[in-house]
């Protein structure tokens, strides 16, 4: 009881034992953020995010309001979201309401789902790193056609001949 031995108990943190899964973050209805989120783990969004999200995976609730880009491992979709989606597998469903392009590698939409902007699949090394689309563009003021590209947000018009 009283000796010098040492005991690991289980759970230490040194003890070599896997650890259990992290409880997710949850954002709930009532609440609206203001600003960046940043994780290593899950987020449950139900509430309102003005800005970009970072995250390992991501659970959109139907409740749920987005504004911002969004960078994550997988993300499921009941919700609304205004902005890029740059993820390796993104799931829609039925209730999503998603403004803005989608960079994936697995892409599932369910009938009913809505979507306004353009889908483009990642190459294993090339676009998950550049996160970049390219849209060429007819412009009536321009005798050439414009391609715009897009990278973090950020619209750049090249005409398309340089």
């Amino acid at each position: 009881m009283f000796s010098k031995t040492n005991r690991k108990s289980g759970g230490d943190a040194g003890s070599g034992t896997p650890r259990k899964p992290a409880v997710p973050s949850i954002i709930s209805a009532d609440l609206r953020i203001v600003g960046d989120l940043n994780s290593a783990g899950e987020i449950h969004i139900d509430g309102c995010v003005d800005g970009d999200i970072k995250s390992k995976i991501l659970m959109v609730g139907e409740s749920a309001v987005i504004k911002g880009e969004i960078i994550a491992e997988t993300i499921s979709v009941h919700g609304t979201i205004n902005g890029q989606i740059n993820a390796q597998t993104v799931n829609l469903a039925k209730t999503a309401h998603v403004a803005g392009d989608i960079l994936h590698k697995n892409l599932s939409i369910e009938t009913g789902a809505f979507l306004e902007g353009h889908c483009k699949r990642m190459d294993d090394k090339k676009d998950s790193a550049e996160g970049r689309i390219n849209l060429v563009v007819k412009d009536s003021t321009s005798p050439a056609p414009v391609v715009q590209s897009k990278v973090g947000g950020e619209g750049k018009k090249v005409a398309a001949g340089n």
